[in-house]
């Protein structure tokens, strides 16, 4: 049975009801909804209707070959992360090019998954949401992360199910830890289960990385690369809207300054010493059920 660790907050917020979409909330969203003509039969609209429902959240074809999967350090990832490290893992202007982001795709009151998160949160300080779950490897970083509710342990390589509810919320973040995932076409299988209807999945990352604990088709990409590794994730699975490519790059001329020592890349590779970091995200929503007239 999956642990899940209340934390204890300052406050009770109230509970509030959950939003029911409507057309005119569908119509203002980017993407598009299904409409079939009024001169179809009722049987075949109830049979495309079913056709749609049991394919969505299915895996229509894995991204990754074996050896695409393996990580040099081949010992079980909860080994690896059985000590806290609280320190931060971009620089601040990730942190502030996501924490807008953040500010303007999530609705105020949304209840949000926040997957493989640690200590630190990315989320706007001034922003109330419903609830907010976390999960990760640390039991010690997330019990010190002051946004989330509660959280639980878990092990995505080794076990891909999320003991959550199906479509129980309304976001879904990953932060610079898409790069560990060896089965990841399961894992957003597994997001698109729990989010809701017209929910958001937003992946970040940088070019920061534990070296050794990687899959390889991660190591041997470059930015470009690993941009599209992620769109596949999410075009793997039945259902995704079309997802949306976000990137910022630092300034091109950044002083001799900047790399004092030959060896520094290797440093930022690992993710040991700040630099200025490229940002990227990859979003996608929940498609809403086909709307028929």
């Amino acid at each position: 049975m999956l642990a899940i660790h209340p934390k204890p907050k300052p406050r009770q917020r109230s509970w509030q009801p959950p939003i029911v979409a409507n057309l005119q909330t569908i119509s203002s969203l980017p993407f598009k909804t299904r409409v079939f003509p009024a001169t179809k039969t009722t049987n075949t609209l109830n049979e495309s209707n079913e056709t749609e429902r049991s394919s969505a959240g299915k895996i229509k074809r894995l991204v990754l070959s074996k050896e695409g999967r393996t990580k040099l350090n081949s010992y079980p990832d909860r080994e690896f992360y059985s000590y806290p490290r609280f320190v931060t893992h971009v620089d601040d202007g990730f942190i502030s090019t996501l924490t807008n982001l953040y500010q303007e795709m999530l609705r105020p009151d949304s209840e949000i998954l926040d997957l493989m998160s640690s200590w630190v949160s990315h989320l706007p300080k001034q922003a109330v949401y419903k609830r907010i779950v976390g999960h990760g490897l640390n039991a010690q970083e997330l019990a010190r992360n002051p946004r989330l509710d509660y959280f639980f342990v878990k092990d995505l390589n080794q076990d891909q199910k999320l003991e959550l509810e199906s479509s129980s919320f309304d976001a879904v973040l990953c932060t610079v830890s898409v790069q560990y995932l060896q089965q990841p076409e399961k894992v957003f299988a597994e997001v698109f289960r729990v989010l809701r209807p017209g929910g958001v999945f937003i992946v970040s990352f940088s070019n920061r990385l534990f070296y050794e604990k990687a899959i390889s088709a991660w190591r041997d990409g470059t930015g470009y690369s690993r941009i599209q590794l992620v769109v596949q994730y999410f075009q793997c699975v039945e259902g995704f809207t079309q997802a949306e490519i976000i990137r910022k790059l630092p300034a091109a001329a950044a002083g001799p300054q900047q790399e004092k020592s030959p060896f520094s890349w290797i440093m930022r590779l690992l993710g040991l010493v700040s630099g200025s970091d490229p940002f990227y995200a990859v979003v996608a929503y929940k498609n809403f059920k086909p709307v028929y007239e």
